[in-house]
């Protein structure tokens, strides 16, 4: 059996800790997932960094990204403050989404093949029992130790944060319609949704952070039960029209229908891009463990709340290519 169905390169091996970091580090090695694309770099830049700096863990990155982004971020890690990360990057394979994805020519938007990155976890991390998966519009600041050490229920393959119950949706979104279940990503009028007898009002989760048992996801086959709903969905259209997240949440949705364990809400405190407004107090602020800028206003755009958090954690790019579109002083004099 060929080892790896998705083409991927390991493209940088994963230095040698030095000496001084083996004292102070643990020797635990805990995976962790993140997609880099070129035009969000400054994002997955500050994920990790804000993972790193809030860990004694010996944390490894496992980079997923498009081939034309390697030297870019390859320069903005050995360059930067970031040089003692441990990490490997990995070059993904778009092709392996042929026929899984409906690419629609009248959208503006075109598709992101990074965002099904998640999906192959067990190709991406081989060896790892265990993984954690952070989206680029995170920071973390709690040692991610606590969230890898999340109890995974036997039989689960993955744990998430729900939506209907999290800390995160006492403040609803306006004009989100059914972000929080499954009517709102899933089109209930399709026959073959139906037929899943799975209730319209169950609580949607958050597919941008979650721990996966990666034992139980090869187990389940749960990779190749993604890929046979995003085809089924080519085929027959089976997303909500009015969806509120990506298209990566419907397939996830459906594959973790009530087989899921729950992550602490605090370790995906989000909805901070859903609005330009401050959403949630500067204590809540705080205390929560990791920041998702889930929504349109991402921290390195022109009009983002709680920027000031995320820049904290943000390290500059050495070649210039990324700049953070800010609005400074009354950024800071709006607080």
């Amino acid at each position: 059996m060929h080892s790896n169905p998705l083409g991927l390169q390991p493209i940088d091996f994963i230095p040698a800790v030095p000496q001084r970091l083996t004292d102070e580090r643990n020797d635990k090695e805990i995976s962790v997932v993140i997609a880099a694309s070129d035009e969000r770099l400054g994002g997955a830049i500050a994920a990790m960094n804000s993972i790193y700096h809030n860990t004694k863990s010996n944390v490894v990155f496992y980079i997923v990204t498009l081939n034309d982004t390697v030297d870019h971020l390859r320069l903005w890690l050995s360059n930067t403050a970031l040089k003692n990360l441990r990490y490997r990057i990995l070059d993904f394979d778009p092709r392996v989404l042929e026929g899984k994805v409906q690419v629609d020519p009248q959208k503006a938007d075109p598709l992101k093949p990074l965002t099904f990155a998640r999906f192959y976890l067990p190709s991406l991390v081989p060896h790892a029992e265990k993984a954690i998966y952070v989206d680029d519009d995170v920071v973390v600041q709690d040692d991610i130790l606590e969230l890898y050490n999340t109890p995974l229920k036997p039989g689960h393959a993955a744990a998430f944060s729900d939506d209907c119950d999290s800390t995160t949706n006492k403040v609803a979104v306006r004009g989100a319609g059914n972000q929080y279940n499954y009517i709102g990503f899933l089109d209930y009028k399709k026959e073959t949704i139906r037929k899943l007898a799975m209730k319209a009002n169950t609580c949607s989760f958050n597919p941008g952070v979650f721990v996966a048992n990666l034992t139980e996801w090869k187990l389940q086959n749960i990779t190749k039960q993604l890929e046979k709903w995003m085809t089924l969905n080519v085929a027959e259209e089976l997303y909500s029209r009015t969806l509120a997240g990506s298209i990566t949440t419907p397939p996830l949705l459906i594959v973790f229908y009530k087989q899921h364990s729950s992550i602490d809400p605090m370790w995906n405190v989000r909805h901070l891009g859903s609005s330009a407004g401050k959403r949630y107090s500067p204590q809540f602020v705080k205390a929560a463990k990791l920041l998702h800028w889930n929504g349109h206003f991402k921290p390195w755009g022109r009009t983002a709340s709680y920027a000031e958090v995320w820049e904290k954690w943000y390290v500059p790019d050495p070649t210039g290519k990324f700049s953070l579109i800010r609005r400074h002083s009354e950024a800071y004099e709006a607080k």
